[in-house]
């Protein structure tokens, strides 16, 4: 399904890539994945107009074959190689992770572009291999609802060993005020405020600049907005679904968002990525999946 001139709720940028997730103690699996699968997914699944944007190359246009049977349009831009991703859980936690990228499908420019029409644009990278600031900068200028994962620009590939490094951003009040909605997990949120206390780091990324920010970790997510700081706990029952965790959260809350305000929207996304984490793979539920785990996560 290609784009069409079709008005979409949502349209994901972002590299699609293979994943090779080697959990602890487990059985190393390789995998459809990216922030766009995960994203682009749980938005079509309950019930959005979806569309994505991606590089990759054309032999691997296979893993593109889930968005393909949930109606998620597809424009692809060819490149020579697909992002190929490798993350280790060397423990038990499953917030401690080794990443790789150990191939790379370059960066996105604006002249690659077909024609959008979208309610909001999400740039949903992997590394710091995919957006530049001019991108952001003519994204912006093109006068669309822009959001934004930071993994995008603190998740920096590193020459010789293409191991990810977490690393400060020197743009980041720029891009914190160039986007509309800014999406982190508790890492990211460290390595760009100094702080692991959400509620602060939250609150000085909407100083910079940015209207809405939502930041994840284990336990839950939080959002804040127009000075108020909101949160939802996850009700997942298991983790091994947690790759993917903070892309599917933002997803929902994006879909969610576009016709309820933040706490509804919060509550959504905390219980579908609750659902995600018990499967592995990106959520394969439904609207009403979602809608009956937000009444249970309600009365416990």
């Amino acid at each position: 399904m290609s784009l069409s001139s079709d008005l979409y709720d949502i349209v994901f940028i972002g590299h699609m890539c293979f994943d090779e997730v080697v959990s602890y103690q487990g059985t190393p699996r390789v995998g459809p994945g990216s922030a766009v699968l995960c994203g682009a997914l749980a938005a079509a699944r309950v019930g959005k107009s979806v569309a994505v944007v991606t590089r990759m190359a054309p032999r691997d246009q296979n893993i593109l074959e889930p968005l393909r049977q949930n109606g998620v349009a597809l424009h692809v831009i060819p490149s020579a190689e697909t992002t190929y991703m490798k993350v280790v859980h060397p423990s038990a936690d499953v917030d401690d992770r080794q990443i790789y990228q150990l191939a790379n499908a370059g960066f996105f420019s604006l002249a690659d572009l077909p024609p959008l029409a979208a309610r909001r644009v999400h740039l949903a990278g992997i590394t710091d291999q995919e957006f530049d600031l001019d991108f952001i900068r003519g994204l912006k200028e093109k006068g669309y609802c822009l959001s934004g994962d930071m993994q995008s620009f603190v998740r920096q590939v590193q020459p010789v060993t293409h191991q990810i490094a977490f690393r400060d951003v020197p743009a980041k009040m720029e891009i914190a005020r160039k986007v509309d909605m800014v999406k982190l997990d508790i890492v990211e949120a460290m390595v760009l405020t100094g702080t692991d206390d959400l509620a602060k780091a939250a609150r000085l990324i909407e100083f910079w600049g940015c209207p809405e920010v939502v930041i994840t970790q284990a336990e839950g997510v939080l959002a804040q907005v127009n000075g108020q700081t909101f949160q939802e706990k996850f009700s997942n029952r298991s983790t091994v679904g947690r790759t993917g965790r903070g892309d599917t959260t933002f997803a929902a809350y994006l879909a969610r968002r576009l016709d309820h305000d933040v706490s509804e929207s919060l509550k959504f996304a905390a219980a579908l990525v609750s659902l995600k984490m018990e499967t592995p793979g990106p959520f394969s539920g439904t609207l009403a999946d979602v809608m009956a785990r937000m009444q249970t996560a309600d009365t416990n």
